[in-house]
């Protein structure tokens, strides 16, 4: 049992003895370390039901609780709050705990058991990585590492869309500007002259709409240009995967997709789930508060909407799956409110174990960014210029040959923790510079702590300097009293489905070393303290890298 659940198991026994039944005890760190490390209002509520005044129940609920193991003090504060106080014993204990379980530690048994498939970025072939998908690979990426964290299988699946008219657009400037369709640049510049002329001319739209036609139709005459241009996109996409730190277990196409996604189309029409509309198939949105959208277009082809039903079908029959994240930007939570719908009255069971997750969206001093103009920063090119803003930045250290690793690093982590140190609905205004500081609330800044740790232990173990709690100092730091709550944080970001948590305790964890650092001697032959404030900078080291870890972030041993 961990000291919180003893302290509410406590707060039970103390509270049945008083006679008080019904309220159940719950606990909150303090804002302010002065007040405790645990505090309750429960005395507010009890009260209430013994009759007195809040401030006097909780004296005497105090008097009930008796000793708590771990708990060196409790006190009644305010208007009836009790707050408790842990003890050296618990915090030398905890210290031990971090350092014995190493790469483990922060890990639950919540969802032991579970099988869950994330399904994130979700690029487009034929079209550039833009920012919306390093948005989608950053947050889906930290929410599976958080399920996997919490002791779940995770399978992850990427969905791309390898036909439809934003391929259409692509081949018909590729074809009709002999455009290279090996070469990635090529076909990127040949959508946006697709895209444009598709809005402005209209000869090239009908073009382009027979040319999705003839895909569609499987014209053998297109094949080779697809799929010289459908391979160079995907070889692309895998090496930002890797850069980025993800490996997909499951690849979903629209191509396939569709096909699947026309015969529940079908079926649901049949059974009066959706209905014919001048042609084209819809659902009624409007029946279930939404509003009414499109799954088979007039020409016969199946919409975003009917591959999406085929796709949800395909996760549970190839998985068995307890449940299903879909993580996309905020501009879809109307598609997937309105298919989700429909999901739920084609297949029931699916539909009730999906869920979407969207973010935000990112926006430069330019505004809103988009792959349908040629003129864009694309998430491809902005880790390119972080990468060549983070190998600026190391100018003058001696690194070596890790360079180029280590800027990758530095680079990823700072864009990823822009990301995510929002909650994940908001959109953010990102900052080049103050995302590669190494002094502020910035990814890089938490991965130069990690290594100043790492450069104290190198220090301690050529001082012979062993990590010890047998001469922990009577003085409990403000980095212990953090250090425990770990476990928590990782739980609550979970639940919440919110990494924004992991962040901001990942940052107060930081400051607390850092301030730590600057006023102590650490490694210091001749205190005897000193074994313990080696545990102490061991403890903080595999905690900053395990929630690192947790945000998708690598936590280089130098910098």
């Amino acid at each position: 049992m961990d000291i919180a659940a003893r302290i509410v198991a406590a707060l039970e026994k103390a509270l049945q003895s008083l006679g008080v039944e019904g309220v159940v005890p719950a606990l909150e760190h303090p804002n302010d370390f002065a007040h405790g490390d645990y505090a309750t209002n429960v005395a507010l509520a009890a009260a209430k039901v013994a009759a007195k005044s809040p401030k006097a129940f909780a004296e005497e609920l105090v008097q009930a609780l008796g000793t708590v193991d771990g708990v060196a003090k409790i006190e009644v504060a305010g208007p009836g709050f009790i707050n408790f106080y842990l003890s050296r014993k618990f915090f030398a204990t905890s210290v031990a705990d971090i350092v014995a379980v190493g790469s483990d530690w922060g890990k639950t048994r919540m969802l032991g058991g579970k099988r869950i498939m994330y399904e994130y970025t979700d690029p487009n072939p034929f079209k550039v990585f833009h920012i919306g998908h390093l948005m989608s690979n950053t947050v889906g990426e930290s929410l599976a590492r958080l399920t996997e964290n919490a002791g779940a299988t995770v399978v992850r699946a990427n969905y791309q869309g390898d036909i439809g008219p934003h391929v259409a657009k692509c081949l018909w400037a590729v074809l009709r500007e002999g455009k290279d369709p090996h070469n990635v640049e090529e076909l990127g510049a040949a959508y946006a002259a697709g895209a444009a002329a598709y809005e402005t001319d209209p000869v090239a739209k009908g073009e382009i709409d027979t040319i999705n036609q003839r895909l569609y139709a499987g014209d053998e005459t297109l094949k080779s240009v697809y799929d010289a241009g459908r391979s160079a996109s995907l070889a692309r996409f895998e090496e930002l995967y890797a850069l980025l730190g993800t490996a997909f277990d499951h690849y979903f196409f629209e191509s396939v997709m569709g096909p699947l996604g026309l015969q529940l189309v079908a079926e649901g029409v049949q059974r009066g789930i959706f209905e014919e509309s001048d042609g084209a198939v819809v659902y009624r949105g409007e029946k279930v508060g939404l509003h009414t959208r499109v799954f088979r277009t007039k020409a016969g082809t199946p919409t975003y909407e009917a591959k999406e039903l085929g796709l949800d079908k395909t996760k549970f029959e190839l998985e068995k799956l307890d449940h299903s994240v879909i993580v996309t930007a905020n501009e879809q939570d109307g598609f997937f409110k309105v298919v989700l719908a429909a999901l739920a009255e084609l297949l029931p069971d699916v539909a009730q174990k999906t869920r979407h997750i969207s973010h935000g969206m990112m926006v430069l001093s330019t505004g809103k960014m988009s792959s349908r103009k040629g003129n864009v920063v694309t998430g491809e090119s902005l880790i390119a210029d972080m990468r060549a803003r983070a190998l600026e930045k190391m100018s003058g250290r001696e690194l070596g040959a890790e360079s180029a690793s280590i800027a990758d690093a530095i680079a990823v982590a700072a864009i990823k923790f822009e990301v995510l140190k929002q909650g994940t609905g908001k959109n953010i205004v990102f900052d080049p510079d103050s995302s590669l500081s190494f002094e502020g609330d910035s990814g890089p800044y938490l991965q130069y702590s990690h290594t100043r740790a790492l450069s104290v232990l190198n220090k301690a173990r050529e001082e012979k300097i062993t990590a010890s709690l047998a001469m922990a100092p009577d003085t409990i730091e403000l980095l212990e009293r953090v250090l425990f709550r770990f476990p928590e944080v990782t739980a609550r970001a979970l639940t919440e489905y919110e990494p924004h948590y992991v962040t901001t305790y990942l940052i107060e964890l930081a400051g607390l070393f850092n301030s730590w650092y600057a006023r102590e001697k650490i490694v210091d032959p001749l205190d005897p303290h000193s074994p313990f404030k080696v545990a102490l900078t061991q403890a903080f080291a595999t905690t900053m890298k395990n929630g690192l870890w947790l945000l998708g972030i690598r936590a280089p041993d130098r910098m």
